[in-house]
């Protein structure tokens, strides 16, 4: 009798990965997890002068991205609720998940879909804050 498979951690460059059997019934471990798992935070801060019909405009254009770049793997956004009063006026969230840094870089930042949205921010943006990093 055996017992259960028990995975292993695995190093690859400086990363742990945890290597997670496949959903899907297949041999091997699925390629979403661990270090493939790729997130791209932008957080805003919008000019005190920018009208709240533009900001509406930035945030459902942002929101209309998933449908256009397949290579989103995954979109939540939110306002800044937090009671600590650390946000420095950054009021808006925006978390999407790739596959892997090389799928944001080859299939998001630069479609013509992510330019047009870059396109709309410098009349209404006063600052951006972005941060990318490996799902542990």
């Amino acid at each position: 009798m055996t017992g259960p498979v028990i995975p292993t951690w695995q190093h690859i460059g400086q990363h742990a990965v945890l290597p997670l059997p496949r959903v899907d019934g297949k041999r091997g471990t699925d390629s979403f997890v661990g270090m493939s798992t790729y997130r791209h935070i932008v957080i805003f801060k919008f000019k005190d002068s920018a009208p709240a019909a533009k900001v509406h405009g930035v945030v459902d254009a942002f929101k209309a991205l998933p449908g256009k770049l397949p290579a989103i793997k995954a979109f939540e956004w939110g306002t800044n609720v937090s009671p600590e009063g650390l946000d420095q006026g950054f009021t808006h969230v925006f978390t999407l998940t790739f596959a892997s840094k090389e799928a944001l870089e080859k299939c998001y930042l630069h479609e013509p879909a992510h330019q047009e949205f870059v396109k709309m921010l410098p009349d209404v943006l006063e600052k951006a804050l972005v941060v990318d990093y490996v799902a542990a």
